[in-house]
């Protein structure tokens, strides 16, 4: 190799590590209210993904329930994805539309845990989300879902939609290994003590089910499969909605952060880079991290 080749390609060499320093993916965590700890699982989501050197990560907080929301108008649009760790209070009209027009547009957004609990009367949020539970939601909603001899059905019975039984590890099954979330993760995977979500329901358009959990009737569970992990696809946007969660300790299991991790990447740039650790765990035991 010449000595200006040499320099040319170590030039481009450095150039590329100056523009990968330089513009990591910019992601949004969204909280303030909800009725899980998230003053205790913020900090965790944010090391998550600071963790992966793939982000750059704000935190948007709103103001305490009950108190005057106008001022809440995050930029989203300056970011490549939206972690909602918020159920509560409406936010001003103003923001809803800048929130469905970043999502249309193609912004990415993750769903983490409770925050399928939020907004039950806010109908392009529930589309957006694709399912999700209490504060009313019923049939008016849309389906029921749930896994059954090979494929998502959607189920129009009334009741109520959200449920759990006590906190207990559950083991995960992989509906779509093809999908970049799920790609190279075991069919089967244990996660520690969570509430497992249950009989959630919305309208579920574009709605793929990547994996899913039996929620026993022994743990006061429904005795049918659950949609855990799923993705949605709203306009040009894609959702990453992730039903693990509920507190610091869950955010310790590897089941919840491999797929967090990578289910953020995707919902930001449409693909993951990152490996499956070696820590991931199998179908018999959790595997926690400190």
């Amino acid at each position: 190799m010449s000595c200006k080749h040499l320099l040319t390609t170590l030039g481009l060499w450095v150039l590329m590590v100056a523009v990968v320093g330089a513009a990591p993916l910019k992601a949004l965590i969204v909280d303030g209210q909800n009725n899980h700890n998230w003053k205790e699982t913020t900090p965790h989501l944010k090391k998550l993904l600071e963790e992966t050197g793939l982000f750059a990560v704000d935190v948007a907080t709103t103001p305490p329930r009950g108190q005057d929301m106008s001022g809440f108008q995050p930029d989203f649009a300056t970011y490549d994805v939206v972690v909602s760790n918020y159920t509560g209070d409406s936010w001003p009209e103003e923001t809803n539309r800048a929130f469905e027009k970043y999502i249309a547009d193609g912004g990415g957004m993750v769903v983490f845990h409770a925050a399928s609990n939020a907004f039950p009367n806010w109908k392009e949020f529930n589309e957006i989300i694709g399912v999700g539970g209490w504060g009313g939601r019923n049939e008016k909603d849309g389906p029921f879902l749930h896994w059954k001899d090979g494929e998502i059905v959607r189920d129009m019975s009334p009741g109520s939609g959200g449920t759990h039984g006590p906190q207990h590890p559950f083991q995960l099954i992989v509906r779509d290994p093809n999908h970049p979330i799920t790609a190279g993760l075991p069919e089967k995977f244990m996660h520690s003590a969570d509430e497992l979500y249950s009989q959630l329901r919305g309208p579920a358009k574009n709605l793929t089910v990547l994996a899913t959990a039996y929620a026993a009737p022994e743990q006061r569970g429904t005795g049918r499969h659950e949609p855990i992990l799923m993705t949605i696809t709203y306009g040009k946007g894609r959702i990453f909605h992730n039903a693990l969660g509920h507190a610091g300790i869950q955010c310790r299991s590897v089941a919840f952060i491999a797929t967090y991790q990578r289910g953020t990447e995707w919902a930001a740039t449409g693909k993951v880079t990152q490996k499956v650790p070696d820590d991931f765990p199998g179908p018999d035991q959790p595997s926690m991290r400190e």
